[in-house]
């Protein structure tokens, strides 16, 4: 483990969480980076090449198959051991070619990873099965986070299935259909009559005090290790997108993955972007693919502290007011901050603000032309796409993922204010043919 501040280094086993070095709560944490033996896993796959059978999967040792194509595959690159993932089939889910939406949008290369298909319905899945793996690997008997409903929901998911117990701190303004399901899985739920960060430093102590593991975005760097497994997907899956289609990546023959061009992926804590640069990063250290893609992070104009924060050439994000209604990236103090602002300056990328109106507007379009259903925070990478192309960021033949963090069952009142309501009729065909008429 090393710390991103001050570069001071521990065993994994050492140190659960943050560096000691950390001065403050808020933004201001000792964040910790894992860091494995990238030369031995790359002799591993060199290895393994001389006795593999045909096709693409023979660029993987057999340690990368281990069941299936869930994260447990990578699992020489995860901190927990395969055995002590929950019994869900997390990650592996759809990168879709969207070219009735590329078309629109004047992106003729565009792909959707919908990470609304995990088992409970987010991206947070990946790193919530980590946390869980984590805390029984480390004898810790209750697992607990604090969250605005996806990473909950998620550890609620991953702890009943795995017989784990956990106990979730939600802020009240939590959309129900979220809590629902906290309560569905049999989790303890405590609603703070607060904010999201009242919730997490709440969390954080009671951990402390009751000897829980905690879950915390940002303050957990394994959760960072889950969550970079979305970048290995990708790449595989636009390597063999590239094999069926009869095209050579940019990689030529001699590396096994495909990256695109650009990433999207909405902003909240920074944790997801932090992760989607980790995987891609660790891509290239191994020599799997020649380059990182640019990575865009998108904020909303309502909730925007690492925006500014790199806009202005900061280190670390002032606290804000947010007040965006995409809840799953409405945050005051950004917990993992240095990982985003880390993501976007060293792939190239940039950070973009779009309105809430924007937001809500891209769950249509994505709907209606991708066939993805996402709730407000999973449209807010493809508001931010829309932005992109409106200022000339993008080059017309460049390869482009936009992920959809959230599944639009978890927020289906955002989506009704868009989409409408169904036209009422009287049971009769001349009713049917006079709706028709209109």
């Amino acid at each position: 483990m090393r710390c991103l501040r001050c570069d001071r280094t521990f065993m994994a086993g050492s140190i659960d969480y943050v560096c000691p070095c950390r001065p403050n709560q808020g933004s201001d944490l000792g964040h910790l980076d894992a860091v494995y033996d990238y030369d031995a896993i790359e002799a591993m796959r060199k290895a393994s090449l001389e006795t593999a059978d045909s096709g693409l999967s023979s660029l993987f040792p057999p340690q990368f198959r281990y069941t299936g194509r869930t994260i447990e595959r990578w699992w020489p690159l995860l901190p927990v051991r395969p055995a002590s993932l929950p019994p869900l089939p997390v990650g592996d889910t759809p990168l879709l070619r969207a070219s009735r939406l590329g078309e629109a949008l004047r992106v003729p290369k565009l792909y959707l990873k919908d990470d609304g298909r995990n088992p409970s319905g987010s991206f947070k899945d990946r790193a919530s099965a980590v946390a869980v793996a984590r805390a029984r690997e480390t004898d810790r008997e209750v697992v607990a986070t604090a969250s605005t409903g996806n990473a909950a929901a998620a550890l609620a998911a991953m702890s009943a299935a795995a017989a784990h117990s956990a106990v979730i701190f939600v802020p009240r303004s939590a959309p129900q259909a979220k809590i629902a399901q906290l309560l569905v899985y049999g989790s303890r739920v405590l609603a703070v009559d607060g904010t999201y960060d009242d919730a997490f430093d709440l969390c954080v102590r009671a951990c402390d005090e009751f000897g829980w593991y905690n879950r915390n975005t940002g303050y957990n760097p394994f959760m960072t290790e889950g969550k970079k497994t979305v970048s290995f997907e990708i790449a595989t899956q636009l390597a063999e997108a590239n094999a069926r289609d009869g095209l050579k990546g940019s990689e030529g023959h001699s590396r096994p993955l495909v990256v695109p061009d650009c990433v999207f992926v909405s902003v909240g804590d920074g944790s997801i972007i932090g992760g989607v640069y980790k995987g891609f990063w660790e891509l290239h250290t191994l020599g799997w693919v020649d380059r990182i893609p640019r990575i865009f992070g998108i904020q909303s104009a309502a909730s925007a502290a690492i925006h500014d924060a790199w806009r202005d050439d900061l280190d670390l994000p002032q606290p804000v007011a947010a007040a965006t209604a995409a809840d799953s990236i409405s945050v005051n103090a950004p917990r993992d901050a240095t990982k985003a602002l880390r993501a976007v300056r060293a792939s190239g990328g940039a950070f973009l603000l779009v309105e809430d109106e924007a937001i809500f507007k891209a769950i249509l379009p994505l709907a209606r032309l991708g066939g993805v259903f996402a709730e407000p925070a999973g449209a807010t990478a493809l508001a931010g796409l829309q932005l992109a192309q409106r200022k000339g960021l993008l080059e017309p033949d460049e390869t482009v993922v936009v992920i959809s963090t959230g599944s639009g069952l978890k927020d289906v009142p955002a989506a009704m204010r868009v989409a409408g309501e169904p036209s009422i009729i009287p049971p009769t065909l001349e009713a049917v043919a006079e709706n028709l008429d209109n």
